[in-house]
């Protein structure tokens, strides 16, 4: 089943699964539209025209996007005057998927699933680029000269390694180390005891005989 349909001032034949490009329409990606203005039905051979439109039929359709249509250019010259003007105009339009079509209690729909990806994506993806850092805003040279100038970010210390107990068979002998008395001092022998002795009685007969 097909359909011939008017919006904008213009007129679309569409059939459920058409992707159709028409002039500017409200509503964020992903909202249902429905157009009641249906001239023409067909399916097969058989074909209606409404009078001006036909009664009881409508198309849904899902709106992916909305976006600015190629640039036209407008110039404008007058010769021999050195007169010339150079314009561009960018149209807004919205992108649908058409979904189904609704006659004489009668729906026909289309099974496969709505992408809301948009178009600059798509090409994004056809020269290799990420879309996502495509639409960040750049940065100004005040930015990148403030970014320059900042001091780099100091690692973090790694946290220092606690060190590892004893082992339990490692504490009786620590134990037992700090319980024994400590070991008394070996007497001098007795020749070295007596050296001082005599030099000190040398001495006092030096004295004597002076």
């Amino acid at each position: 089943m097909y359909a011939v349909i008017k919006t904008g001032g213009k007129q679309y034949r569409v059939q459920p699964g058409d992707l159709l490009v028409v002039e500017k329409l409200d509503g964020e990606p992903g909202a249902k539209v429905a157009f009641g203005d249906v001239l023409l039905l067909g399916e097969g051979e058989a074909v209606t025209v409404g009078a001006p439109l036909v009664a009881g039929a409508s198309v849904a359709a899902t709106l992916i996007e909305t976006r600015k249509g190629d640039k036209v250019k407008i110039f404008k010259k007058i010769r021999r005057q050195g007169y010339r003007r150079t314009r561009g105009h960018r149209q807004a339009e919205s992108v649908l998927r058409v979904t189904g079509i609704t006659a004489g209690g009668k729906e026909t729909k289309w099974d496969g699933e709505v992408s809301l990806v948009t178009k600059a994506e798509l090409d994004a993806r056809a020269r290799g680029l990420d879309f996502a850092t495509m639409n960040q805003p750049r940065k100004t040279k005040a930015q990148l000269a403030a970014e320059a100038a900042a001091p780099a970010p100091k690692a973090a210390k790694a946290p220092k390694a606690e060190a590892a107990p004893a082992p339990e068979a490692e504490a009786p002998k620590a134990e037992a180390k700090a319980a024994a008395p400590k070991k008394a001092a070996a007497p001098k022998a007795e020749g070295e005891a007596k050296k001082p002795a005599a030099k000190k009685a040398a001495a006092k007969k030096d004295d004597a005989a002076e």
